[in-house]
């Protein structure tokens, strides 16, 4: 049965969840930096352990197909859809009593490179509140991406290189998704190439019939967008380009002044986390006795008092030890 106290949700077989320091077994929800560590097993899907394995070298990993459940002493562990990137996955956990359900990060609705996430409902639900103001209500995807093909289209036709600054794992796969299905071919950063090459091997294509992917090697070419880094990283500087239009893709983007702060010409709200709508919309698909958010401000979890259910924070550290 699973059991409170002092912040970590414990039961049977001790396991992690996304931890970053190295752990005997811990689940990995997928394979951003901040929800990883060289773990002596990692648990994951197969896609999340080659791209652990790409960013962390060869690593011993115990694969979980989604919706395959896994027995884990007196655990049933299944690994959900998160819609976050390429393999992440939420996972379901059930002692025969209860039932809790970790997200990780999600996003909820469609992507062109992740698989949309599958939401169960739960007695626990211990969730990822990034973007947990209602300041973060998104506009549709369908407007951020047409918003967005109008401004590389416009560079293009200015001779301009559109480059777009994106994290190297997830949105820049999807940026380049978007792009080639639009008809632009892409150049990409070489970290960014590195992971699509992971991608292509997990069975995700990048290119399309009309339009290709390829590594930028010190010059642009005329018709392509180049997707490179965000700025914010010293590693993003590619040599050559000529004259720019720079975009950022991040749900940062629906802040004020994000433009300056992102130190772009365009900043675009096209996120892989659930906006504050969708934070909510999780809740009541879940319906859970008692929900724990982590990652997000200490006013969501107010909002969902408000709104009548049983919420508390969890710490930065402890809140990672569930089971």
């Amino acid at each position: 049965m699973f059991a409170y106290q002092e912040g970590l949700l414990l039961t049977g077989p001790r396991m992690w969840v996304d931890c970053r320091r190295r752990q005997g077994r811990s689940f990995v929800s997928h394979a951003h930096a901040d929800h990883m560590a060289r773990h002596e097993l990692a648990w994951c899907t197969p896609e999340t352990g080659a791209l652990y394995q790409h960013r962390l070298g060869r690593r011993p990993v115990r694969e979980m197909r989604l919706g395959e459940a896994i027995a884990c002493g007196d655990l049933r562990l299944t690994a959900l859809p998160a819609g976050h990137c390429l393999g992440s996955a939420m996972l379901l956990a059930n002692d025969g009593e209860r039932s809790l359900l970790y997200t990780g990060d999600y996003k909820l609705g469609p992507s062109l490179t992740a698989v949309e996430a599958e939401v169960r409902r739960a007695d626990w639900l211990v969730m990822e509140t990034t973007f947990g103001r209602p300041a973060y209500r998104l506009p549709p995807r369908n407007e951020v991406i047409e918003r967005f093909i109008e401004l590389v289209q416009a560079a293009l036709a200015a001779g301009r290189t559109p480059v777009v600054h994106a994290y190297a794992l997830g949105k820049s796969q999807e940026a380049t998704k978007i792009l080639t299905t639009h008809g632009v071919p892409v150049l990409q950063h070489p970290m960014v190439w590195g992971v699509s090459q992971v991608y292509e091997a997990c069975g995700m294509p990048l290119a399309t019939d009309g339009a290709d992917v390829a590594l930028y090697r010190g010059r642009p070419l005329a018709g392509h967008a180049v997707v490179t880094l965000p700025r914010s990283m010293k590693q993003h500087r590619l040599a050559g380009l000529g004259p720019t239009t720079s975009i950022a893709l991040t749900g940062w983007a629906a802040a004020e002044n994000a433009p300056y702060r992102l130190q772009v010409d365009h900043a675009l709200p096209l996120s892989d986390h659930a906006d504050y709508d969708q934070l909510l919309e999780l809740v009541e698909r879940v319906e859970p006795r008692r929900v724990f958010c982590t990652h997000g401000p200490r006013a969501f979890v107010e909002d969902l008092r408000g709104r009548g259910w049983d919420a508390e924070p969890l710490d930065a550290e402890p809140q990672r030890r569930l089971f």
